[in-house]
Parts: structure tokens; C-alpha cells; sequence
């Protein structure tokens, strides 16, 4: 049986990478002409059922028609308003290890999207990073909110995804906006990627700017005063993904210096692997070779033996390097006989850091 190519992944995971590469180039507008003009118009039609269907189930929460539960302890959600990666997961670690440095009991709830039926990649990472955290998955996240106060005496809820989970009452409602993308490329599912109209914003009890080093100030500025207008009483933070260090599979660990300079083998399989390949650029890599999977791409031995032969066949000088995301599912070392290693990366306060933790600790009214 021949070995797999160490040129492309395999032939299922090409082919989703590739759908996802013509989706984001057909809603973002980079592909011209009358039939991709066509394409666009019925995505703009199809999205019309799932606007009226998202407005309607959010009228039914804000006239109070369907009910809110709440589990008598605090409940801070953690959410956006797109799909892909605004940068949640380290948002999350950031809420949480804030109330554990209050010397508060947390849990974070999350609906477990790319788990396969286990742990996914977020609830890995979280477990590496923030041990004494217990994450609970499940559809169910009223259920889980009960189990996690209930049998975990938990005092305080993260909610990961939690936007539009407004089935389980919140006392903090955080949105993220990726400063690259902020409204989904101007529209709703299919159309654009964005899960709910910008209007929704005005839910947000604190809107959070990710990726903010990644746009200039001219467009931070815009984004400021469109943000100002949506959600006028929430307070506004901005933040950037920093990189803190390299980690591998064995949890060793390596500073940022073993990129500059260098030239890089990177993959990756999450929602904006754009932001990915550009902060190692950033680091002062070299990306020569650079493969995406789908997002919460769940490996299997067919991918990892393909990236084993892609690791080898990679520049002999070249650092081979992924998300932590990604390494908690793959759990190695090292490729091809190379090490491997992970960013760690951590969200950064740069703007508005003390009125949002002000509204962190007003929760737990400490």
C-alpha cells in the first residue's frame, strides 16, 4: 500500500479545506465574474429564512415568551457574533483564571462542537492550561450549569459559545469581535458569517476588539464608533493574541527565539488560520511550507501518518510548528523524527483592561 503524500493531506480533509478556501473567497467577494455573482445572490436569498428565524427566536427571549433558567450563581458567557476564530478559547482561559484568582470554585460550560463524542480541542487546551478548571460538555448546557453547582459546588459559570445560548440565564454577557472581520463580510449564514445582524451587539454587557494589532488605527478608530453605536452602554476592551512561548507534547517548553530567523513548517486546523500563518510571520519566521485543516479537524491516524511523511519531506532547517489547539489533540513530540513544537498564546489586554475586569468582579460582588 503506498505511503501517503507528503504534498497534501488526505483526499477528505483537501476536500474540506478546499470548500472552505471557495466559500470564504465567494462571500468575502475575491472571486469575480457573473457566476460567482450568481452564488452570491442565492446565499443572500437562503440567508433570508435564517435572519427571520434568528429575529424570531430572539424576540421570544426579549419579550420574556420563552423562559430563561437560572441556577443561583453567577454566569458570565463568553461569546461572538460569527463563526470561525475570534480568539474565544483564550478569552475563556482569561475569564476563568481571573475568578480562580479570586479564590473562586469555576466550571466552564461549553456545547462541545468537534469533540467526536470526547473532549475537544478547546476543552483540551483548557485542561492543560487551567487544570484546576472542570469543563463540562454537552448540549444541555442547563443541565450542565446544574451538575457544575449542584455536585461540583461551583460558584461562579463560564460559557463558552454563550451568545446565542440565551436559554441559560447570565449576569455578563462578553462579545468578541475580530478587529479583521468583525461582521462576518456583511452577512448572515450562508451569505456571510455572521450568526446574528450586528444589531444584536446591543445584548453585550462588554464588547471585546480581538486581533487588534493586525488592523491599522484608522480601522480601529472606525470600528470604535460603529461598536459605539450598536452597544452604547457596554464598555468597550481591546486585545491582542500574544505569544508567550513554545510548548510540545511532553509539555517541554521553548522560547520564541528558536523561530526568528528561521524557516517554518507550519499547520494548523482552526477558524482563522490566516491570523495563524501571520503571527509567525510576525515572530520573525520564514512560513515556507503551510497546511490548514478544517476547523476542530479531529486527526486520525491517516492525517497524522500523512503529516508524519509531510514533516520529513519538509526544508531539513525548517522548525516545525502548530497551534496548542491543535497539539492537545495530536499529543506529539515530534514529526518525521523532528521536534515539534506549539505557540502558546494568550489574550492581552491592551485597551480598557480595568473596566472590564470592574465588571468581572461586579458579578461576584467582591
Amino acid at each position: 500500500m503506498p505511503a501517503p503524500s507528503a504534498a497534501t493531506p488526505s483526499d477528505g480533509t483537501r476536500a474540506a479545506a478546499s470548500a472552505r478556501d471557495r466559500y470564504l473567497a465567494l462571500v468575502q467577494g475575491r472571486r469575480r465574474g457573473l457566476w460567482p455573482a450568481v452564488q452570491r445572490l442565492g446565499l443572500r436569498l437562503a440567508a433570508v429564512p435564517y435572519g427571520l428565524a434568528v429575529r424570531l427566536r430572539n424576540l421570544l427571549y426579549d419579550r420574556r415568551w420563552k423562559r430563561v433558567q437560572r441556577v443561583g450563581v453567577p454566569v458570565v458567557s463568553v461569546g461572538n457574533l460569527s463563526v470561525g476564530g475570534t480568539g474565544k478559547t483564550p478569552c475563556v482561559e482569561h475569564v476563568a483564571a481571573f475568578y480562580r484568582g479570586l479564590d473562586l470554585r469555576v466550571a466552564v460550560l461549553s456545547r462541545g462542537y468537534g469533540g467526536g463524542g470526547g473532549a475537544n480541542d478547546e476543552a483540551l487546551l483548557l485542561e492543560d492550561n487551567l487544570p484546576d478548571v472542570p469543563h463540562l460538555q454537552g448540549a444541555d448546557r442547563v443541565g450542565l450549569a446544574r451538575i457544575a453547582v449542584e455536585e461540583l459546588e461551583s460558584e461562579v459559570l463560564v460559557l463558552d459559545d454563550g451568545f446565542q445560548h440565551r436559554r441559560l440565564g447570565r449576569d455578563l454577557d462578553v462579545v468578541l469581535l475580530d478587529a479583521t472581520a468583525p461582521w462576518g463580510y456583511g452577512g448572515l449564514l450562508p451569505r456571510g458569517l455572521l450568526r446574528e445582524p450586528p444589531g444584536s451587539l446591543r445584548r453585550a454587557d462588554v464588547v471585546v476588539l480581538t486581533r487588534c494589532d493586525q488592523v491599522g488605527e484608522d480601522d480601529r478608530a472606525a470600528l470604535r464608533r460603529q461598536v459605539a453605536r450598536l452597544a452604547p452602554a457596554a464598555p468597550l476592551a481591546e486585545a491582542t493574541h500574544r505569544p508567550e512561548g513554545l510548548v510540545n507534547g511532553d509539555r517541554a517548553e521553548e522560547g520564541l527565539a528558536l523561530l526568528r530567523g528561521r524557516p517554518l513548517a507550519a499547520f494548523c486546523g482552526i477558524g482563522n488560520p490566516e491570523s495563524f500563518r501571520r503571527t509567525l510571520a510576525d515572530l520573525g519566521g520564514d512560513v515556507r511550507a503551510f497546511r490548514v485543516y478544517p476547523d476542530h479537524h479531529a486527526y486520525t491516524r491517516h492525517d497524522v501518518a500523512d503529516l508524519d511523511a509531510w514533516g520529513r519531506a519538509a526544508d531539513p532547517e525548517a522548525v516545525l510548528v502548530t497551534t496548542q489547539k491543535d497539539l492537545v489533540k495530536l499529543r506529539l513530540s515530534r514529526l518525521g523524527e523532528r521536534p515539534l513544537w506549539a505557540l502558546r498564546v494568550r489574550l492581552h489586554l491592551e485597551r480598557g483592561r480595568e473596566e472590564f475586569e470592574r465588571r468581572l468582579r461586579a458579578v461576584v460582588r467582591l
